[in-house]
């Protein structure tokens, strides 16, 4: 899969842009704030209509306009002209100027892989966070499985209100209750079903995606879940035995809305027990597994980014997940520090140049 061109419209800080690709390694260099990152950022909002930095979309829009448009020309099996178009009311998207009603059929075209600084993080922040970081990575993968995300999230509104209902009127009938339970238990299925597969694997190359990198260590993703061993009788069951309880509390309890992802190192949890390098490396690993679990589901490479790539890495480091990389793999590298980078990997690169929100490219 390879980004062709890229066009801006009141994008961040840019007015207008008009860039076209290397198939190979692209490197965006220039001072920080000057925009490197906000071109990557509408690369990734290409494909997934959202950016990676905040979540309120109208927030890319370039101060003082109304709208902005971020249009790409891919090339996989064939080649397609893909917009995403943000206004104050929301927000469309196009493939070969056909609006596409379903977000869910638009999400899976486009297959890119980010690293951005401090990823790392996600291993000691929120169960909430790593869930969502883990939806998006399925969402790109599995159509349908935003649809039933979104249809568990919504029958689990529905859930908890009427648990409530039921604690404020206690002879409110309980049937209303066992019928969105049945719902949330069979949305949450499909769910547990993709996300354990989607570990699963993630684990036949994560281990030596790490080894490859660090030099040694057994590393591998555990997947927890309410919902793991259990058929949907006893998921039910239990359910019909905390009623009680979770009328008291006025929530649902129990369901893949508790999900969490933990990296173990040598069955440690690489969080509690892992260096910041150890950290660093197990999530480049599973960013180096995504790529090839692509790869394998959509018979395709992905495109890469590799945000801010020298605050995270040292060179031998950088060298190692280069010399991992397929060299057929589309890739693009923002950086201050352009002289770290090897100069055999710049003989072949297309080079930009970042300066006063301008974009220029080096020849």
């Amino acid at each position: 899969m390879k980004l062709n061109t890229l066009k801006l419209v009141n994008f961040r800080n840019y007015e207008k842009v008009n860039l076209k690709f290397s198939n190979h390694l692209n490197i965006i260099y220039g001072n920080n704030s000057e925009g490197k990152t906000n071109l990557v950022e509408a690369i990734y909002a290409l494909s997934i209509t959202k950016s990676f930095r905040i979540n309120d979309d109208k927030m890319l829009i370039k101060n003082g306009c109304i709208s902005t448009k971020i249009e790409g020309e891919v090339e996989d099996k064939s080649t397609n002209n893909y917009e995403v178009i943000i206004n104050k009311e929301g927000k469309k998207v196009k493939i070969n100027n056909t609006v596409i009603s379903k977000v869910s059929d638009y999400i899976t075209k486009i297959n890119i892989v980010l690293l951005e600084p401090d990823e790392q993080m996600i291993l000691s922040s929120s169960p909430a966070l790593r869930r969502k970081k883990m939806n998006i990575e399925i969402s790109k993968l599995e159509k349908d499985y935003i649809i039933y995300l979104n249809n568990y999230n919504k029958t689990l509104k529905q859930r908890n209100f009427y648990l409530r209902e039921l604690y404020i009127n206690g002879n409110a009938s309980k049937i209303y209750l066992d019928i969105l339970t049945d719902k949330l238990v069979n949305y949450g299925i499909k769910i547990y079903e993709a996300r354990n597969n989607f570990i699963t694997k993630i684990n036949n190359y994560i281990g030596e995606k790490y080894q490859k990198i660090f030099g040694f260590g057994d590393l591998i993703i555990k997947y927890n879940s309410d919902y793991k061993n259990k058929t949907k009788e006893e998921i039910i069951d239990f359910y019909n035995k905390n009623y009680k309880r979770e009328i008291a509390m006025g929530k649902t309890l129990y369901g893949i809305h508790h999900d969490d992802i933990t990296f173990l190192l040598d069955k440690k949890n690489i969080a509690e027990w892992g260096s910041n390098g150890q950290q660093k490396n197990a999530i480049f690993a599973f960013k180096l597994s995504l790529i090839e679990l692509i790869k394998d589901v959509k018979d395709s490479l992905p495109i890469l980014i590799l945000d801010d790539l020298f605050s995270a890495l040292d060179n031998e480091k950088i060298d190692n997940i280069i010399e991992l990389l397929n060299s057929d793999i589309q890739t693009f590298i923002t950086t201050t520090e352009l002289e770290r980078l090897n100069k055999n990997l710049l003989k072949n690169a297309s080079i930009f140049k970042v300066k006063d929100h301008l974009v220029e490219e080096e020849f």
